[in-house]
């Protein structure tokens, strides 16, 4: 719920409260993410919607939109314990790119955290790492801060003049 809400709503809802809007949000038949099985078990989970439904987003910074381009994106996953480091992000983004082309999709966007250390915390984790993404196919865009590039996969051919986008810490 973290990118659905201001940092206020999010905050006051903390808990309880936010999983109540989570689950009204899935009870009004809208598909917030999507989740990975290990048989029936569930194992993970990866957000992917239309950008514009993670207000966070917009409120940053660093991850304000680059352009004028429709895209979808994947602001957080959650992979439990014992089945991380195993490449099950990679797959859950292969996962998450199929399942917003089939929603029409022409670009998904990352907004993955680079490791400062070998053995980062899972809690540094949660939006996923550099590595991941470009093992499922995306490509650093922009980087407007040195732990937080922006990565995209096209579903299209990726357009060629890219000079408006700059890479400040490259």
């Amino acid at each position: 719920m973290s990118w659905l809400l201001t940092k206020k709503e999010f905050d006051e809802n903390k808990g309880a409260g936010n999983k109540r809007k989570m689950k009204k949000l899935i009870n009004s038949n809208t598909q917030p993410g999507i989740i990975a099985y290990s048989g029936n078990e569930p194992i993970g989970w990866c957000a992917i919607a239309p950008r514009d439904n993670f207000i966070r987003l917009e409120k940053s910074r660093v991850l304000q939109k680059i352009d004028s381009e429709i895209v979808w994106s994947v602001p957080c996953f959650f992979i439990k314990k014992e089945f991380r480091r195993k490449g099950l992000s990679t797959e859950i983004l292969k996962a998450a790119i199929e399942f917003s082309k089939s929603k029409g999709a022409k670009i998904v966007e990352g907004y993955p955290s680079e490791p400062y250390a070998k053995n980062i915390p899972a809690a540094f984790a949660w939006t996923g790492l550099p590595s991941g993404f470009l093992k499922a196919g995306f490509n650093e865009v922009i980087r407007r801060s040195k732990s937080r590039p922006i990565m995209r996969y096209y579903l299209y051919k990726a357009p060629k003049n890219k000079s408006q986008l700059t890479n400040k810490f490259q």
